[in-house]
């Protein structure tokens, strides 16, 4: 059976069958391997009975005035197929009018100081946008689990946090990050980049595997380890690199125990790149 384009909320309303498992997976189009492993997940989560939505929706709202939304590939027609290939049912694809069909939002999601650290300082009010944005998807797509990828991690920290301060009744599903052989991260954004400049790229993901092979050694180290491969890489400027805990997005302090995130981001060119590795801290006598 083909996936089924959707196009109006009306439609997407109307496809909606309560007596079936729903997943979600929230895209802003020029699928590639990351997100068909998203969509892979959300089948299995959805099984052979329920049915998995897919929605491609290039946001406004979350980019700022120097970034790139314009020059941000549209390409439906792929899109349709991979999803198609991954296990999708549904792939639902409104215009910017339909999905805000006064305008631009004179009401938003905030949010609030967890939004304003890493990559919100580097891009105020942008997780405003996607906040806003995914809490209208998830309205309009009503899925019983929604899958975002964990390579975007204090994305999916917020949306975890928006679900349960506003009490969404959705599970929020976090896929590991896809890589290349390489290591490099699988974005849609990597399709800018220079041969060279891949290259120089390659620096983000060996200062993460730097930083994970030292967690035995505890937080400091970690980090240390981090900075120093990015210390010495060339053709990239570093925006962040930090260690964090994903419940807030605060610094991880230096006695630090449980769930860390080691978490980077860099311009390569023209070409702003963002990484990202989960650890794990056990106590210590």
């Amino acid at each position: 059976m083909s996936v089924q384009l959707l196009e109006t909320a009306e439609e997407l309303r109307a496809s909606r069958d309560p007596g079936r498992r729903r997943a979600a997976v929230m895209t802003m189009g020029a699928l590639h391997e990351g997100h068909a492993t998203l969509i892979r997940a959300a089948r299995q989560n959805a099984g052979e009975d329920g049915e998995v939505v897919v929605t491609v929706f290039v946001n406004p709202l979350q980019f700022g005035p120097a970034e790139d939304l314009d020059r941000y590939p549209r390409t439906l027609e792929a899109d349709l197929k991979l999803a198609e290939q991954a296990g999708a049912d549904i792939v639902f694809a409104p215009s910017v009018d339909e999905v805000y069909p006064g305008g631009e939002p004179q009401v938003r999601l905030s949010a609030g100081p967890m939004g304003e650290r890493f990559e919100g300082a580097s891009r105020p009010g942008h997780f405003d946008g996607v906040l806003t944005v995914v809490a209208k998807l998830l309205h309009l797509t009503q899925p019983d689990a929604a899958f975002y990828g964990q390579k975007d991690a204090q994305q999916l920290a917020l949306i975890r946090r928006m679900a349960a301060d506003l009490n969404f009744p959705v599970d929020i599903v976090a896929v590991p990050t896809v890589r290349e052989p390489d290591g490099l991260a699988l974005s849609t954004r990597n399709r800018y980049l220079s041969p060279e400049e891949r290259q120089s790229a390659l620096a983000l993901s060996r200062a993460l595997f730097a930083g994970r092979d030292t967690a035995d050694a505890g937080p400091e180290a970690v980090l240390a380890a981090a900075r120093a491969v990015l210390d010495r890489a060339d053709g990239l400027v570093l925006d962040y690199a930090g260690l964090v805990d994903p419940r807030d997005f605060n610094d991880a302090a230096p006695d630090h125990t449980g769930p860390a995130v080691l978490a980077v981001a860099a311009r390569v060119g023209t070409t702003r790149l963002i990484d990202n590795i989960p650890l794990e801290f056990g106590a210590r006598a």
